[in-house]
């Protein structure tokens, strides 16, 4: 007896010992995991976690993935005359989830300021249209607005906030022209309440192209169809993440060099009909998943949605399709992709800009929408 007790008394010791530090341990990870969630509540953006939501479409659904049987053996590999390369420093998270943990959004606005960086949040950019959007008493009717600053050109090409700029409004693919943060709540109501949604099929767009009361020319708020058959934006923010800053302007180079040959690379101000515009974006959220890429693509957009690579001879060049009068829909797709390096531009560009397709969905896809089938990540 008084040996077991003695290793009754050596067990509790070890036990009491033990205790505390696991204690203290349990709670800093309760307290850290707090916190996180209380800044995800606070920003409105997410942070993945493992699995998919029940109720989301299954990723294996939601964007057909190349199939060497289709697509061409080499499909799924990555650009081997790539010779970009990140910093070597230039770390991401590798193991989260990323797959329908985005929350959604209803529309996407592209605010042009003629710049890459802003201040941290794009909503205190003071005088700016973002802060007249963020802080206005107007806020859509249609569902969350996803707000972005962009490097698109402003029409004075200045930075001058109290100038009338440009928006292009997602996913109807509309040009706004001549937005001012005074007629911010003009352009809520009578342009992004009008305009689809990422959850409304797809139909003929209906928004105004100027106002059924003409207010005074300089004031006036017009629309037009954008020219571009796809869009692809780039998180460029530094002043959020020092990577996002390195990686946007490689892969734009990457992007271009891809494009270009193609005849489809549209510089900022080139409004030649079709083609694909690159934009680089404020903050998006997931910077720990850089770089992160959205693609906007309109209803097959280059006549390739449906080409079988693996089965065509000679080279696979895309349509030069262009909506009639009255036929413009806006976006059919919009793909939301992580962890891009320059050596996925190639395929990004073959596949997913030309042809609606994904590469690398379980590693790289983090949400987005298919109108035409109607299917949606959230």
């Amino acid at each position: 007896m008084p040996s077991h007790g003695n290793k009754t008394g050596s067990d509790a010791t070890r036990i009491v010992i033990a205790s505390p530090p696991r204690k203290r341990i349990n709670m800093a990870s309760t307290l850290k995991s707090f916190l996180a969630s209380a800044r995800q509540s606070v920003s409105g953006q997410s942070t993945p976690i493992p699995g998919t939501p029940s109720e989301n479409t299954p990723i294996e659904k939601i964007f057909p993935k190349v199939d060497p049987a289709v697509d061409g053996d080499d499909c799924d590999h990555d650009c081997e005359s790539c010779h970009a390369k990140y910093p070597k420093g230039f770390k991401i998270d590798e193991d989260d989830a990323l797959y329908g943990h985005v929350k959604g959004w209803s529309t996407h606005i592209l605010v042009a300021t003629g710049k890459s960086d802003w201040v941290r949040d794009v909503a205190d950019e003071k005088g700016s249209v973002m802060q007249a959007i963020d802080h206005g008493s107007v806020k859509p009717s249609n569902g969350k607005l996803m707000l972005s600053a962009s490097n698109i050109p402003t029409p004075s090409h200045s930075a001058d906030y109290s100038l009338p700029t440009t928006v292009i409004l997602l996913p109807a693919f509309v040009v706004i022209e001549n937005v001012t943060p005074q007629s911010v709540p003009t352009l809520i109501t009578e342009f992004i309440d009008k305009a689809p949604t990422n959850m409304t099929p797809l139909a003929p767009i209906s928004i105004p192209r100027s106002l059924p009361d003409p207010l005074p020319p300089a004031e006036q708020l017009t629309s037009r169809p954008s020219p571009h058959r796809a869009l692809i934006l780039l998180c460029s923010q530094k002043t959020r993440d020092a990577r996002c800053g390195q990686s946007a302007p490689l892969l734009r180079k990457e992007f271009e060099r891809h494009l270009r040959p193609l005849g489809l690379f549209r510089d900022l101000d080139d409004e030649r009909p079709g083609g694909v515009g690159i934009y680089f974006i404020s903050h998006v959220g997931g910077h720990k998943y850089s770089a992160n890429v959205m693609i906007y693509r309109r209803s097959d957009a280059f006549g390739l949605d449906t080409v079988e690579r693996a089965k065509a001879d000679g080279d696979i060049l895309p349509a030069n399709v262009t909506p009639g009068e009255g036929e413009d829909q806006g976006a059919a797709q919009c793909m939301w992709l992580a962890r891009v390096r320059p050596e996925d531009c190639e395929g990004i560009v073959k596949f997913t800009v030309l042809q609606g397709k994904l590469i690398k969905p379980e590693s790289q896809l983090r949400g987005g929408f298919d109108r035409q089938r109607g299917l949606f990540s959230w």
